[in-house]
């Protein structure tokens, strides 16, 4: 089982062109969809494979955000998945934020709900244990690793 959810908000002063260009600068869904809800619209973003989040996987590694990244999957780490927020302003322009609070990000976040069954082999891929910056053991292939049976340790 494995399958990721972005939400996020389209205000009225944004562009909904600019919006999704921060969604898929950091993701890429397999779908999306819009749903007018009045004042403002909603994107949800769906995939159901791990190459998706490659972007996000490149971009830690391109600004060095492994530990930071990593504190933060930790602290949204759930029984069958792990939730976490990104600044939809920074995401725009290519780089990753990770919001403590939805404040963080004034016009709304970039929610991710990412489901599935391994929640530390996720975090462990996306950002791994570090020792002066440098990753300690990278998983190599993801795909290979979710399908294996049992747990992971």
């Amino acid at each position: 089982m494995f399958k990721v959810i972005v939400k996020t908000v389209v205000n009225p002063s944004e562009d909904e062109e600019k919006v999704r260009k921060a969604l898929t600068n950091v993701f890429t869904p397999d779908k999306i969809e819009v749903l007018d809800k009045g004042e403002c619209k909603e994107i949800i973003a769906v995939s159901e494979s791990c190459a998706s989040l490659e972007k996000l996987h490149r971009l830690l590694r391109k600004y060095r955000i492994l530990d930071a990244a990593r504190k933060h999957l930790k602290a949204g780490k759930t029984e069958d998945g792990i939730e976490f927020e990104l600044n939809k302003q920074v995401a725009y322009v290519g780089k990753i934020s990770f919001c403590t609070t939805p404040e963080e990000s004034p016009l709304g976040p970039l929610k991710f709900r990412i489901e599935t069954d391994k929640p530390r082999l996720i975090i462990d891929w996306l950002a791994p244990r570090t020792v002066r910056g440098k990753p300690v053991r990278e998983v190599r292939d993801i795909e290979e690793e979710l399908s294996k049976p049992g747990g992971y340790g």
